[in-house]
């Protein structure tokens, strides 16, 4: 599904107005809440982040619960559960990773609550959304999962900034191995990844809403350790630093790009050092789009997109359980 999309040059990103003013209220509050010495205005932000609580009953299929894993460091995720599936189903397991910058929102803003609700109703799944952007999973953690879970298949899955850590932690657990899960999928949508370099992209579309060349410059420099640069392994994950994952047992990936997001340079180069390093992965392209359109489900793609994500994990799963039976016999 790779395409080139180099004629957005040619026109303008067209939005329903509902969109573009969800789109420039969200720009306007991002520059509102940073601050020049890299702090955010916490206070300002948790009044204006409208929080969706967790509902043990179920909505459209769905029900949610907040699981706490640490106290001292207010460590817990918000589990989606599907109703509508049958307990003798099993259910593959999608680890998912908000988007935000690294600052901004959590598992209970409710665009994030929302998204995670789609992914479970449609794919179907249980989802986890975590906060703090943590990924070791814990026996306490994993007894809070329900017995259709299928902890042999889990997916890596994470919009924006949530997808570099995807990512990250992809490749840790590709080196370490997971003690309790088996990673067999990776879902990368519009991944923040950066580097010194601008790319065409970054300067062509340096004032886009959402992910502008100011705020993610803005963004990385609270992001990375004192002397570090955005070459950073963990920020330029494909460039002159990055982790030899040739002989590591990387997830198959899907990586989603749009074509008015400045970061689609990146994204790509992303997908093409996966395929240079041997892994399986495929590029799904949304010329006419911004940075982070799914979650604004009035968007037809959006739903297009939740659905290309359904196929890839039915799939996955698929190739997973053929191979696994090759293997066994």
């Amino acid at each position: 599904m790779s395409a080139n999309n180099k004629h957005s040059d040619s026109h303008s990103l067209v939005l329903p107005w509902k969109t573009r003013i969800s789109v420039s209220a969200l720009s306007a509050l991002t520059d509102a809440f940073r601050r020049s010495d890299g702090t955010v205005n916490r206070r300002i932000l948790s009044l204006l982040d409208v929080k969706a609580n967790p509902n043990p009953n179920p909505v459209k299929g769905v029900k949610s619960s907040d699981i706490m894993v640490d106290p001292s460091r207010n460590l817990w995720f918000r589990l989606f559960v599907p109703t509508d599936t049958g307990t003798d189903t099993s259910l593959p397991v999608v680890i998912f990773f908000h988007g935000g910058g690294f600052t901004f929102l959590s598992p209970s803003s409710f665009a994030y609550d929302a998204v995670c609700r789609r992914f479970a109703r449609t794919l179907p799944a249980v989802v986890i959304s975590y906060l703090n952007h943590r990924s070791s999973s814990s026996s306490s953690e994993l007894k809070q999962l329900p017995d259709f879970a299928d902890l042999s298949k889990c997916f890596l899955a994470g919009d924006s900034a949530g997808a570099n850590l995807a990512h990250n932690v992809a490749v840790r657990a590709s080196r370490e191995g997971f003690q309790f899960v088996k990673i067999i999928g990776l879902i990368s949508i519009q991944p923040f990844f950066g580097g010194e370099e601008r790319t065409e992209s970054e300067i062509r579309l340096r004032k886009s809403p959402i992910i502008s060349l100011e705020r993610t410059d803005w963004l990385w420099k609270v992001f990375l350790p004192q002397g570090s640069d955005k070459d950073h392994e963990a920020v330029n994950v494909s460039g002159p630093n990055a982790v030899d994952i040739s002989g590591l047992e990387y997830p198959e990936t899907v990586v989603f790009v749009g074509g008015f997001d400045p970061l689609q340079d990146r994204q790509r180069s992303y997908y093409e050092w996966l395929k240079k390093s041997g892994k399986q992965a495929r590029l799904i392209e949304y010329p006419d789009m911004m940075h982070a359109f799914y979650v604004f489900p009035e968007l037809p793609q959006s739903s297009q997109l939740i659905a290309q994500v359904k196929d890839f994990v039915s799939h996955t799963c698929m190739h997973n359980m053929i191979c696994s039976k090759t293997s066994n016999s």
